[in-house]
Parts: C-alpha cells; structure tokens; sequence
C-alpha cells in the first residue's frame, strides 16, 4: 500500500491508515480494512469523477459536514490522470531487499540523521520520556518518509483521495480517508492549503494518513495546532503515538541479526531467548543475547540470506509501513545513527515476489487449507509460520520466505 503514510503503503510509505486495517494486516492500520478481492481498478473522465463526488454527498452531509465545505473542497476539482501509473508502483518490492537497503540507508541519511538529532535533542528526550520509543527509532522513521521534511509531496491530498476512490482503487480505503479529510475541514483541524503530501493521501512529515492524523496527530510545541507539515516537535510526537498506541515495548529492541549454527533446524520460527541461546544462535557483532523476552527467526530473503531475532517491536514497526524492507531500512538507520555496525551477511540477489503473486500464493495456501492472515499481498510473521508449513510440505528448505518457486510448487498439489 503505502506509496506513502506515515509508506503504507508505497505498499507506502505510510500507508499508516491501510497498514492498520489489516493487522490489523497493517499496513499502518487506522482505518476500515479493505474488501479482500480487489475491484479492478477503471479509467475516469471528468463527467465520472463529477458524478462520484455527488455521490459521497449524502454520506458527507450526514457527517455534519456542511455544503459550503463540500463545495469549497472540490471546487473546480478534476481527476488527476497521473494517477493511475503510480498505483503499480512498488519501490520496496521493484528491487532486492539488499539493494533496496543500500539506496535509504546511505552514509548522508546517517549524517543528517545525526545532525537533526542533536538539533531536537531537547524535543526529542521529552517525546521519548512521555512514549517509550527511542529518539534514534524516531528520527529514522522522520528521514525515511520524508528525508527529515525535505520531501513530503506536492500533490493536493483531497484530489488524490478523490481521484483513487473514483478509479475504484482501494475504493474502501480512499473513501474513507476522503471522508475523513472533509471532516478535518469542517471541523477547522486543518487548512484546506494544508493538505498537500504524496500521491497516495498521505501527509506531512511524517506521512500520515488522514485518519492517521486523526487519531495519533500531537501538539507536542504547544501552539494549539497539530502541524505535522511545518512543526518537527509535532512531527516526532506523533510518530511516537503512533507506534505507542500500536504496542511498542520500551524495553524490547527491534531485533538484531544473528549467526545460526551448522544444521539449526529453520522449521523452528519462534522462541525465547534462552531457546535460541541453546540451539546455537549467537549475535552477529559478538554480543549477548537479549533476555527476557521472546523472538522470531526471520529471513527476509531466504535462508540463504541474513538472518535476524525480530521482537514484538518489529511487528509494531511493520504498522507503520508493511513493507520487510521499509521496516529493517528504518531499524538499520536506528542502528547505525547510534553507532551500530552495518548488515554483516550477504544480500541474495533476488528481487522480492510481485504483489499480484503474493496474492496468487495467499490464494493458493487457503485452497490448500493453510491459516492465512489476510489475501492482500502482506507478508505478516504470523504467515511467514504458515509458509513454513508449506515449504516443509513440497520439501522446501523451511525459511518462511515467499517465492514464486514455492507458489509454483504449491500450483501442483
């Protein structure tokens, strides 16, 4: 999804509102989720859009929404046609995850990482001692979305919600955020100027989704407004809400990558730490395991890939962005801002699964009688459990990874 929230849902980058729905799945949950089979998405003219926004009409006015601001929202309003290119693009899954994380974890971000930092350090200890989350977690999500406010979209949201729930694109989802937009405006939360960001609704610096806005958006400066377009104190404060309010355990790291010992059976997904201290596993820079507490043994590109211990944390991380290679992009930039080394295991070369073949494979599980969290494309740790019973069952090294040869493999059963 995220295109961009603060991504979903990019599958974007934040489709904070999307995210949540289905772990909502998640991707960044905060909204109705969206209906499982996907309508196909159609071309629209003027007349049509003309005709989609009097339709939302009688919902809009039963909402308190008044005419005067109906009309002023869409006034003048057209479709915007360079729309519908941008709803098949993918960022975190048109390359491999490897590279994909050598492109946003670059020695500048660090550097501006860094230095914005210092720059909040002020802001930033009171934002961490109100909600848990680390600064560094905190400013890596800030300069992923949008490289520390330097790029949060020009596109006029309300035109861009309008124009995919038209197409019938997620229409469940853009409709609702649409919704969502009108009612800010008549309630004088924001300025209709204000309501600008990526081509996929989401807004500001930290690319909230309109309900995202609604329900995590903090005056964390004091001013009366939430300003998370002009305000890095409100900004940061309400990326801490955020992942507050969806679970993030202070006293959890996100996860850590590890060195697995000769023949570790990769069938065994889950367990504490004192579980994988004796099977073997150790930390890739030396140091010890966490403890308490419980992990995920989680390849994001096979087994013959790095391996890493997630926690709950990571879980929490994947509602802000679904994405395996948004998440670890954020994790690594926590990491490396805090003086942690970089990925030490070598990347395969792989490019990750399409969306519409990780609907095939959801599709094909369920039909093999397989648990499946959810059929839109999201790779949950729950379903990577599930496809670790799948790998096992066609004699697939169990890995839990989603690939086109397992679907294919699965496609003979």
């Amino acid at each position: 999804m995220r295109q961009r929230t603060g991504r979903l849902i990019r599958e974007t980058p934040l489709f904070v509102a999307a995210c949540a729905l289905t772990l909502l799945f998640p991707f960044a949950g905060v909204a109705a989720a969206a209906s499982m089979a996907q309508p196909a998405t159609v071309a629209i003219d003027s007349t049509t859009f003309q005709a989609f926004l009097e339709g939302i009409w009688p919902e809009t006015q039963s909402r308190g929404v008044s005419r005067a601001v109906f009309d002023a929202t869409f006034a003048a309003m057209t479709p915007d046609a360079a729309l519908a290119p941008l709803t098949r693009s993918q960022p975190e899954f048109a390359k491999p995850i490897g590279a994909y994380l050598a492109s946003q974890v670059t020695p500048a971000r660090v550097a501006a990482g860094h230095a914005e930092g210092a720059r909040w350090a002020s802001d930033l200890s009171a934002i961490e001692n109100r909600y848990g989350v680390p600064r560094s977690i905190l400013v890596a999500v800030w300069g992923l979305e949008t490289n520390y406010g330097a790029s949060t979209g020009r596109k006029d949201v309300v035109r861009s919600l309008a124009t995919l729930a038209a197409m019938n694109y997620r229409p469940t989802l853009y409709r609702a955020e649409l919704l969502a937009c009108l009612d800010l405006l008549q309630k004088g939360d924001v300025r209709r100027q204000d309501l600008v960001g990526s081509w996929a609704g989401a807004m500001g610096q930290p690319q909230f989704m309109p309900s995202s806005f609604v329900k995590y958006a903090v005056d964390q400066d004091g001013d009366g407004r939430r300003d998370i377009w002009g305000s890095v104190p409100d900004t940061l404060a309400s990326i801490a809400n955020f992942l507050r309010q969806q679970g993030y355990r202070p006293d959890r790291p996100w996860g850590f990558e590890v060195k697995l010992p000769q023949g570790l059976d990769v069938a065994i997904g889950r367990g504490s730490y004192a579980d994988w201290a004796a099977r073997g596993v150790t930390r890739a820079d030396g140091s010890p395991l966490q403890s308490p507490g419980d992990a995920v043994l989680f390849f994001p590109a096979g087994a013959s890939g790095p391996a890493f211990l997630v926690t709950e944390n990571f879980e929490v991380l994947k509602t802000y962005n679904f994405s395996d290679a948004y998440v670890l992009s954020v994790a690594q930039l926590a990491d490396r801002m805090e003086g942690g080394a970089t990925i030490k295991a070598a990347w395969p070369t792989a490019v990750p699964m399409s969306r519409p073949d990780r609907i095939a494979l959801q599709t094909r599980l369920v039909a093999l009688g397989f648990p499946v969290d959810n059929r839109e494309g999201r790779i949950s740790l729950a379903l990577r459990d599930t496809i670790r019973l799948a790998q096992a069952r066609v004699k697939m090294v169990p890995d839990g990874n989603s690939t086109s040869a397992l679907l294919r493999a699965l496609s003979s059963q």
